[in-house]
């Protein structure tokens, strides 16, 4: 099933429980949460503080994005604020298996993240480990970039590599994503499509993530 992931990042923090209950009643189940370290990326955003502060507002399941370096330092606290999966960048993590194990282990889903510009290729031995796989599609740090293409070919590769190995795990996809070109990501296989700005910087949220999960609904995923 392909799921509308809101990412919070681009949404109105002085107005952040009605933005998230606006995008719910669109039938979002998912919320995204970009947490930036002013290192791994050149922004800074949110704490576990801010995650916890969500939590108490919603019952959805939350997705935190860990750019951040030394990952398996923080994930923790991450789950404990409330996350209930969380993704570290495989460019980030010194012992990406043992980074994933130890977020399992913690009570959460554990995902695993590639930048743009590093091949698919690179998790051929941890698939199995993973719960699910996040690409970017724009080069992280900032919302409101446009989606570089050959992601979408990534994500075909990842879909086929998927399939012979006979597993199940989601493929995400973050960055530049919005109404025009969603379809083209759903059918590359992209099962959770983050989008930001084309969700909260639209006049009407609440619509607008019920017309993406309208259009994610028809477009016809091809299982490479």
């Amino acid at each position: 099933m392909v799921e509308i992931v809101p990412s919070i990042l681009s949404a109105d923090f002085a107005r952040l429980a009605e933005e998230i209950a606006s995008v719910e009643r669109g039938g979002a189940t998912i919320l995204h949460l970009d947490v930036m370290d002013g290192h791994f990326v050149p922004n800074i955003t949110i704490g576990p503080p801010v995650v916890a502060s969500i939590r108490k507002a919603t019952r959805a399941h939350l997705d935190c994005h860990l750019m951040i370096e030394r990952p398996e330092q923080y994930a923790k606290a991450f789950i404990e604020a409330g996350a209930n999966s969380v993704s570290v960048h495989y460019e980030a993590c010194r012992h990406l298996d043992a980074t994933l194990a130890m977020i399992k282990d913690a009570g959460a889903m554990a995902g695993v993240v590639l930048n743009p510009a590093t091949p698919v290729a690179m998790l051929e031995d941890v698939l199995e480990v993973a719960d699910y796989v996040l690409l970017m599609s724009v080069n992280p740090g900032w919302g409101g970039q446009k989606l570089i293409p050959y992601v979408l070919e990534k994500a075909r590769k990842l879909c086929r590599m998927r399939r012979e190995k006979k597993l199940a795990f989601p493929i995400e996809i973050d960055g530049g994503i919005h109404p025009e070109n969603l379809a083209e990501a759903v059918r590359a296989g992209c099962e959770w499509i983050v989008t930001g700005s084309a969700i909260f910087h639209s006049s009407n949220a609440e619509a607008t993530t019920r017309e993406m999960r309208e259009i994610a609904a028809q477009a016809t995923a091809v299982r490479c």
